[in-house]
Formats: C-alpha cells, sequence, structure tokens
C-alpha cells in the first residue's frame, strides 16, 4: 500500500497562495487518479481537484469553488502530487489531504491551511 504524505499547509493572508505537496512512498506511475480534498471543521471531506492519467499532461477537474484558482499537477517521476493554490480565501480554510480518486480508506495526517488576516 502506497502511503502518502502530505505538507506544505500554513497560515496565509486572504489573496496570498501556497504549494501543497503530497510524496508517495511509492510509485503513483500506475494510479489512474490522484486527488486532493479538504474538510473544513464542522463539515464533511470534500473533493477539491483531481488529476486523471493520459495522454498530454492528463485531465484536470476541480470544485465551481476553486476553480480558476488552484491547479492540480502530478511528477510521477518525482512520485509526488501537488496543490497550487493562488487567491486564497477564508472559506478555503480547511485540513488539505491527498488520495486516489475515487479515494480508498487509507488518508494520511493531512496538512493544515488557514487563510486569515
Amino acid at each position: 500500500q502506497v502511503q502518502l504524505v502530505e505538507s506544505g499547509g500554513g497560515l496565509v493572508q486572504p489573496g496570498g497562495s501556497l504549494r501543497l505537496s503530497c510524496a508517495a512512498s511509492g510509485s503513483i506511475a500506475n494510479i489512474y487518479a490522484m486527488g486532493w480534498y479538504r474538510q473544513a471543521p464542522g463539515k464533511q471531506r470534500e473533493l477539491v481537484a483531481r488529476h486523471i492519467s493520459g495522454g498530454s499532461g492528463g485531465n484536470t477537474h476541480y470544485a465551481d469553488s476553486v476553480k480558476g484558482r488552484f491547479t492540480i499537477s502530478r511528477d510521477n517521476a518525482k512520485n509526488t502530487v501537488y496543490l497550487q493554490m493562488n487567491s486564497l480565501k477564508p472559506e478555503d480554510t480547511a485540513v488539505y489531504y491527498c488520495n486516489r480518486w475515487p479515494p480508498d480508506e487509507y488518508w494520511g495526517q493531512g496538512t493544515q491551511v488557514t487563510v486569515s488576516s
């Protein structure tokens, strides 16, 4: 079972940027789709972005709430998935996780993102 470790979170002001990383303990090259998810206090975990492997760099999908601000990418050579987050808003505050898409039952610790002035 490939283990995933998220990093890169922190405290940022509204309008700021962060880049999250998801490092896998093994190869992700054969994983069809990877996703970034988030869970805000008192809310259910939700899919933020997913990357499906394929020609020309693959296909991506974003939740409406982050479309145009977040970008998911993956580097199979480094076994890492990234989430570039720009123009952050207070409502983006959450713990961010990566997992396969659809997700399996193995979740990492996540990384906390707090957007506040």
